[in-house]
């Protein structure tokens, strides 16, 4: 069974074994509770289907997201560490973006707290990036994490299910015992990806977590 956090920790006090680790960090619970190619993105579920995962990190990387368009109506994601400020954000995207704008046209598109945490799928059989930026998502895998029932959260599986699209769509995500005589293999993916240089960290520049640029 997983035990712990399979990349290192920062320095602070680590959990025990009777305790439970809230999921999202407090500084950023506020953020969250308010109003393909290597990543498992919840928006590309089939309507009526799941995903199956496990997770491989009990501490993800906590950011704000928001989208930039080039002249050509390019778009790339922006993250900042921070809730940035428009001024913040202008700055980052230089003169060669500019933010998109949201569903109505009358106004750019929110900054949106956003987390990505490493797991395995058990469909392509390989580590990917879970990035996550539905709130009902990210708040119900911090209520698990919670739970002293799931207080070791990396032992577990996770099915994530959509249903519905556009603004119908909603998303479900449960615990469920870990798949017979996956654990080996998932060791194996993901001390092979750590290998070769994997480092979630990276997102937060615009690089890739799976290589250096």
């Amino acid at each position: 069974m997983l035990r712990g956090c399979y990349i290192c920790r920062a320095p602070g006090n680590a959990p025990t074994a009777n305790t439970t680790m809230p999921f999202i960090s407090e500084k950023n619970k506020a953020a969250a509770a308010g109003g393909g190619g290597g990543y498992l993105n919840p928006s590309k579920i089939t309507p009526g289907s799941s995903v199956r995962f496990a997770l491989l990190d009990d501490q993800p990387l906590e950011f704000f997201e928001c989208w930039g368009e080039d002249a050509n109506g390019n778009s790339r994601p922006f993250r900042f560490s921070e809730d940035p400020s428009p001024e913040e954000i202008k700055e980052e995207m230089g003169e060669d973006f500019s933010r998109r704008m949201n569903r109505d046209g009358n106004g750019p598109e929110k900054v949106k707290f956003s987390i990505a945490v490493p797991v395995y799928n058990y469909d392509s059989q390989k580590i990917e990036v879970l990035p996550l930026t539905q709130k009902t998502l990210i708040n119900e895998l911090d209520s698990i994490s919670q739970m002293d029932d799931y207080s070791e959260l990396l032992d577990w599986d996770f099915v994530m299910g959509k249903e519905g699209t556009g603004l119908e769509t909603k998303y479900s995500l449960r615990p469920a015992p870990r798949k017979k005589a996956s654990q080996a293999h998932i060791e194996e993916a993901w001390s092979e990806a750590r290998a070769t240089g994997f480092d979630i960290n990276r997102l937060l520049t615009g690089g890739s977590p799976f290589k250096k640029d």
